[in-house]
């Protein structure tokens, strides 16, 4: 499976169940995440830049002193790819979870 390739929805609900903090809205997918203090998700977002760079592939996001919020679709393709769950593996793992 080419990176740039559709998920089928059996694959993203697999995603979803292996990931179930993030929710579906249309072709993008979305999380909150919240952390002790601004520090923390200032370091979380950093930490997440770094895996976009990565990827070559990157989230619309905001921040707001202890949450961060996370949308990710693959927009040149038209849905979600095997690039958004790369992105969703990575990233919750870097959040710990």
């Amino acid at each position: 499976m080419s990176k740039d390739d559709l998920l089928t929805e059996a694959e993203i609900g697999d995603l979803l169940a292996t990931h179930p903090e993030w929710r579906r809205d249309g072709n993008v997918l979305r999380r909150s995440y919240q952390f002790a203090d601004f520090r923390a998700a200032f370091a979380f977002m950093a930490h997440v830049a770094l895996i976009a760079e990565r990827l070559f592939h990157h989230p619309e996001w905001s921040n707001v002193y202890n949450k961060v919020e996370l949308a990710i679709t693959s927009h040149d393709v038209g849905g979600l790819s095997a690039r958004d769950r790369d992105f969703i593996e990575r990233v919750d793992a870097a959040a710990g979870g």
